[in-house]
C-alpha cells in the first residue's frame, strides 16, 4: 500500500493533503501521478523516517512509470542520496552520474559527487596512496568547478578548498 494512504504524522499529513491538490489540478497523465506517488513515498519514507529500503522500492517503482527525463532526475539523484547515506559510494556515484546524464543542471549532485571523492582521496591519503589521493581529490575539484559554475554563491567551503589546493583555475 502506497505510503501516501497510511497514517503518518501531522506534517507526512499536510504535505499528502498539499501534494494530492496539486496532483488533481496540475494538468498530468495518470502515469505521470502514480509515478509522482511513488516518488513523494520515497522521500517521505527516506527524510521522515529513515526507511531506506522503502524508499528505495519506491523510488524504483516511481522511475518504471516516469517518462519525463528531468523528473527521472531527481528519482535518480534521490537514489544516489540513500546510497551515500548507506556508505555505498561507487552505487551513489553511478545514479548521480545518471542523474546529471538527464539533467546537467543539478549541482547538488556535483557536489554530493565531489565529497565522495574527496572522502575518497583522503582515505587514500590515510592509506600512504598520495597518487591515488590526488587523482581523487582532482575529481573533486572537477566536480566542485561544475557545481560552483551553475550556482556561484553556493559551496563557498568548496571554493576556498579549491582556492587553497590550487584547483580554482
Amino acid at each position: 500500500m502506497p505510503r501516501s494512504r497510511r497514517n503518518g504524522n501531522f506534517i507526512d499529513k499536510v504535505f499528502s493533503i498539499i501534494a494530492n491538490i496539486l496532483l488533481k489540478i496540475i494538468p498530468t497523465t495518470s502515469g505521470e501521478k502514480e509515478a509522482f506517488t511513488y516518488y513523494r513515498d520515497g522521500v517521505m519514507a527516506a527524510q521522515s523516517e529513515g526507511n531506506y529500503a522503502e524508499a528505495l522500492q519506491n523510488y524504483y517503482e516511481a522511475m518504471r512509470l516516469e517518462i519525463d527525463p528531468y523528473d527521472r532526475s531527481y528519482i535518480l539523484y534521490n537514489i544516489g542520496l540513500i546510497h551515500t547515506s548507506n556508505g555505498e559510494h561507487t552505487k551513489a556515484l553511478e545514479y548521480y552520474f545518471r542523474a546529471l546524464e538527464r539533467n546537467p543542471f543539478l549541482p547538488q549532485a556535483l557536489n554530493n559527487m565531489a565529497v565522495i571523492c574527496h572522502y575518497r582521496g583522503e582515505e587514500a591519503t590515510r592509506q600512504g596512496d598520495p597518487e591515488i589521493a590526488e587523482a581523487w581529490f582532482d575529481q573533486a575539484a572537477e566536480c566542485w568547478k561544475q557545481a560552483i559554475a551553475l550556482t556561484p554563491d553556493n559551496y563557498i567551503e568548496a571554493h576556498n578548498w579549491l582556492d587553497i589546493t590550487g584547483r580554482l583555475e
